[in-house]
């Protein structure tokens, strides 16, 4: 029976190393269609980290994208994750009508065909069959009437645009966004017999508007063939999209151009291949990749790219310019993912912060191709750049990139959701070491605080403790030795936060005396802001990944610890749970007063390995992954944020997870899976083999590296990069003498 056994495990690992299948199959954009509570995901359509991503154009306004029974539209582009789109089509049948509303097709999910490289509908009230595929900067509508008799095809805008009708097969135009123009360029396989512009509900001959709100219709008689519109994007021009539109699609047939990208995305969703589990936690895991490579967004168009931080032109120098992060969301786990699959591409990514920077004057936090969006807390840039830095990935400007986030660290702003030079709250931070918090009822002193937001007092000392933390190790490593111990000094600043009377990071007035009385769970107002950001004292009180003894030590030692992460997982809310989630709207997935839908918590059921109790992570891992993860439209627990959530349950689903970003550690979790297969890109494979996994199996009974015994619930980012195995043997009881040491 053992040597049976034997050779399972050697066909598995041999089978699970060769065998490539096309994963794209477990791929349902329309997953996180429906929000726990805030907001929800589209199904785009796109390629991996390409300029543009489009989908259809549904209920405005409403949140709940996948529940809208009527299609408005379809989108040529989303610029800025999150934000809207730029211009929409619309296929219309019968007698011209420019009416949003009047020609708005009911359409059934039922009846639809979605994956990350193609997507169809049937709009049932102008029963026309529609779908489309994308090149990295080409959209290609296919409009099929079914032999009727005549029908239109609206360009149209909602804000300030222009459109111009060339020829009968052609539209240009642009519409701004933010301050700044997307241009298009659209070819159309057949001419039109007639066409014009509306603007204000009224429609007229003339083939050229510009306004807010306007659009041009094209009319055709008959139409017995499907009708393409291809569309070619660009942020430096008109021409330069007609050029990007050729360049990508010219000569290709639809079929072909849609092959090509179900080919990219097997390729990219490929790199991870994993064997055992169900096939509702594969549908979860591989929608959680793709989610992941939706951005950052090559925005380079033929060695050229615009920025919005100079609104210049420039030259690329043969690197692709990146846009569209959300720093606060994606440095703890997304960029880390990224730096195993695509480390080239991550170091492009880090290059187009400090491009951003010396073409703007400051590191950007949430940069989009427009310019920053000043949101959230923190300087994350420090830990994105450091992070990378010590993997290894050093293919950009590091001295410059040193210079930007020192500047940020000692002249920018700290308060949230904003940026540009500090204020006289950040120069008491600078001399005392915390930031000064008011009585949550108190009337605001400093004009630049945002009145929803308040000063997140707690919150912005443990978030930029951990920033300089990361500043400081990148200061050692380039010799600054000065740099390093200031920062060093500086990252220790939580401690200043610290209540020792009732053992939580606390808010502490100027004065240095404590803000009471204090509630741990619901004081500070709407999300806590005028203390914490958008969760309460529970999760905030473990944001010390970079000195997770020290933290221990606050707390009490281990076993205090680990009581107060049972009493995080257990503790109920003292209000009635709706009143409580009305309070705390981004403190969705909760679970006691861990909240899996929120950033802040994500690494916390991991901080049991640093207590000596790894198993304790291996159950409430596998807790939150089955709970609060599905393969349904309200699969996923909060606000998905272009890969924030995403990349934790792909990590989490392969057994590991970057706790500290900048420290090269990951902690050992669960693994969903009997087999995970990495490809990396030196052409080595990193593999975690999970010996007899299953639902019940999700304790580590024993582990090996490489063939040697590993009693440490940790790896390392260079055991992942040179390649080898992580073999885990499984049980439905918990080993709770490894890993303990």
């Amino acid at each position: 029976m053992r040597q049976i056994h034997t050779i399972f495990w050697f066909l598995l690992i041999l089978f699970s190393g060769c065998i490539h299948k096309d994963v794209t199959v477990y791929v349902d954009p329309n997953i996180g269609g429906v929000a726990t509570l805030l907001t929800t995901k589209n199904p785009t359509v796109h390629r991996p980290h390409s300029m543009v991503r489009v989908f259809p154009v549904t209920k405005p306004g409403l949140n709940d994208r996948f529940l809208s029974d009527k299609i408005y539209g379809f989108a040529l582009n989303m610029p800025a994750y999150r934000m809207g789109h730029v211009t929409e089509i619309m296929p219309t049948a019968g007698k011209l009508n420019i009416s949003r509303n009047e020609n708005a097709a009911l359409y059934d999910h039922d009846q639809e065909e979605v994956h990350p490289y193609y997507h169809k509908v049937w709009l049932e009230d102008s029963k026309i069959e529609a779908d489309w595929t994308t090149t990295e900067r080409a959209v290609i509508y296919r409009f099929n009437y079914k032999g009727k008799d005549s029908g239109n095809i609206l360009f149209r805008s909602e804000g300030k645009a222009s459109f111009k009708v060339i020829g009968n097969n052609s539209v240009q135009g642009w519409e701004e966004f933010q301050h700044t123009k997307q241009y298009f360029y659209a070819e159309l396989n057949h001419p039109f017999q007639k066409s014009g512009s509306f603007e204000s509900g009224k429609i007229g001959d003339q083939t050229e508007v510009t306004g807010n709100s306007v659009g041009v219709y094209l009319e055709y008689k008959p139409l017995d063939q499907p009708l393409e519109v291809r569309v070619g994007i660009s942020l430096i021009g008109i021409d330069q999209a007609a050029a990007n539109l050729h360049k990508e699609t010219l000569g290709k047939k639809f079929e072909s151009i849609m092959g090509e990208s179900h080919q990219v995305w097997a390729k990219e969703l490929g790199k991870i291949q994993v064997e055992g589990g169900t096939d509702r936690q594969k549908r979860i895991f591989y929608t959680s990749l793709y989610r992941c490579n939706e951005r950052m967004v090559n925005i380079s168009e033929d060695g050229r790219y615009f920025s919005g931080y100079d609104g210049k032109v420039h030259e690329d120098g043969g690197h692709p310019f990146f846009v569209d992060d959300w720093l606060w969301d994606t440095y703890r786990a997304l960029h880390p993912l990224m730096s195993i699959l695509n480390p080239d591409q991550q170091a492009d990514m880090v290059e187009s912060y400090v491009r951003m920077y010396e073409q703007s004057g400051w590191m950007p936090g949430f940069p989009q191709f427009y310019g920053d969006f000043p949101a959230m807390v923190g300087f994350h840039s420090a830990a994105l750049v450091w992070d990378s830095y010590q993997k290894g990935i050093r293919n950009f400007d590091v001295a410059k990139a040193y210079e930007g986030l020192r500047k940020n660290a000692t002249l920018a702003t700290m308060l949230p959701w904003r940026n540009g030079p500090m204020c006289s709250l950040d120069s008491f931070y600078l001399k005392n070491g915390w930031y000064p918090a008011l009585p949550e009822d108190s009337a605001e002193t400093v004009s630049l605080v945002d009145g929803f937001e308040k000063r997140q007092a707690v919150s912005l000392t443990l978030e930029h403790s951990y920033d300089d933390w990361c500043l400081a190790q990148l200061a050692n490593a380039l010799g600054k030795t000065d740099d390093y111990n200031y920062f060093l000094n500086r990252s220790k600043n939580y401690r200043n936060v610290f209540n020792p009377a009732n053992g939580f990071m606390a808010p502490k007035m100027a004065n240095g005396q404590w803000i009471e009385p204090f509630d741990p769970q619901l004081s500070g107002g709407v999300g806590s802001r005028s203390f914490y950001t958008e969760n309460n004292a529970w999760t905030w009180n473990f944001s010390v990944t970079q000195d997770i003894p020290d933290l221990i030590g606050l707390l009490g030692g281990k076993v205090a610890f680990v009581n107060r992460l049972d009493a995080l997982f257990n503790e109920p809310t003292r209000i009635s749970k709706w009143q409580f989630m009305g309070k705390f709207p981004d403190s969705t997935g909760l679970n006691g007063m861990f909240v899996a839908g929120n950033e802040p918590s994500l690494y916390i059921p991991y901080l049991y390995n640093y207590a000596g109790q790894p198993w304790k992570t291996q159950r409430r891992i596998r807790e939150i992954m089955d709970m609060w993860f599905d393969d349904r439209p309200i699969g996923i627990p909060g606000d998905e944020d272009g890969g924030g959530l995403c990349s934790w349950y792909v990590f989490s689903a392969m057994g590991f997870f970057p706790v500290t970003p900048g420290s090269g550690i990951y902690a050992i979790g669960s693994p969903f899976f009997n087999s995970i297969t990495i490809q990396l890109p030196n052409g080595k494979t990193f593999q975690v083999l999970a010996e007899s996994c299953s639902k019940k199996f999700k304790y580590i009974k024993s582990a090996k590296l490489n063939g040697r015994v590993l009693d440490t619930p940790f790896i390392t980012h260079q055991n992942i990069m040179e390649g080898g195995r992580l073999h885990l043997v499984m049980s439905d009881k918990p080993n709770k003498e490894w890993g303990v040491k």
